[in-house]
């Protein structure tokens, strides 16, 4: 008798125990949800608005460096410096429909510019440590890539090749075409602050850069493009877009109303070009595709 009343007294007290665990184990649980609530049930980034991942572009071009619109859904593209000096045409899908060969040397191509004839002008800007001596702008029709003109310059105010570290901003990846001139931004390198603006004749020829401007951005700037109907001039950085507006002409454009545009989540954004004049294409480094509507 004894015995059985032990028993079911252990049993009472062991089961008494464990639900004193029990409710010490789910007030632990329900205190780590509390304070991790906010990790926990945080909800994806969103794209921001207006931003539409098109597709993820061909192994091709996984260093996409510049872009050109040729039309509705068709691209112009190539990689940078130490890849094939080649040109990728390529549709909405980011496949790979053209190569085009030239015979011409990749020292770092950073982007592309176009005219209304469709003339393709390829920035051989990229001067990562400041110390390139002569620059090059390629000219070209994508439908005779066999005929190439040079059009070759240094800046008028580099003195030395290369400046002091805090100086180095004689670094380009952004070109545009606008009324017979080229344009060419800087990527400071030595302060990370200030965008400036040179020009160029679209001739082939050797020039001295003009600086003709400058911007306080505190970006580093990777393209460039005008729109169609010259009233937007629209810079990129990593994931950002900089725009300007309400100029007087655009080589002035620095001077209009500034607006600065996240890009959150599409990574190292490196091409920029108007299809129309409200909806850009944009590239990444990375290998992706974007469609951003202004």
């Amino acid at each position: 008798m004894l015995l059985v009343y032990t028993s079911t007294a252990l049993s009472i007290y062991y089961m008494k125990l464990m639900i004193k665990i029990s409710i010490i184990f789910l007030a632990i649980i329900g205190v780590a949800i509390y304070f991790s609530r906010d990790f926990l049930f945080e909800e994806a980034p969103a794209s921001p608005a207006g931003l539409e991942r098109l597709a993820p572009l061909s192994g091709q071009v996984q260093e996409s460096s510049g872009i050109a619109v040729l039309g509705q859904g068709e691209y112009l593209t190539h990689n940078d410096a130490g890849n094939r000096p080649e040109l990728y045409k390529i549709d909405a899908k980011g496949k790979v429909q053209q190569t085009i060969k030239l015979k011409v040397p990749n020292v770092d191509w950073e982007d592309l510019a176009q005219d209304p004839e469709g003339t393709i002008y390829i920035a051989d800007t990229g001067n990562n440590d400041n110390k390139r001596r002569e620059l090059a702008v390629y000219k070209l029709n994508p439908d005779a890539p066999e005929q190439v003109q040079a059009i070759r310059f240094t800046y008028e105010d580099q003195k030395e090749f290369p400046p002091k570290k805090k100086d180095r901003n004689f670094d380009s990846e952004a070109l545009f075409w606008s009324d017979g001139n080229l344009y060419i931004i800087s990527k400071d390198r030595g302060q990370g602050q200030t965008a400036k603006v040179y020009q160029v004749p679209d001739q082939p020829g050797t020039y001295k850069a003009k600086l003709i401007g400058s911007h306080k951005i505190k970006a580093q700037i990777t393209g460039a493009t005008i729109s169609r109907n010259g009233e937007i001039v629209a810079l990129l950085s990593e994931e950002a877009l900089h725009l300007f507006r309400d100029f007087d002409s655009p080589d002035k454009f620095y001077e209009g109303k500034y607006e600065k545009r996240a890009l959150k989540g599409a990574g190292q954004t490196e091409a920029v070009a108007f299809e129309t004049d409200d909806v850009l294409i944009i590239t990444s480094e990375g290998g992706n595709l974007y469609r951003y509507a202004l």
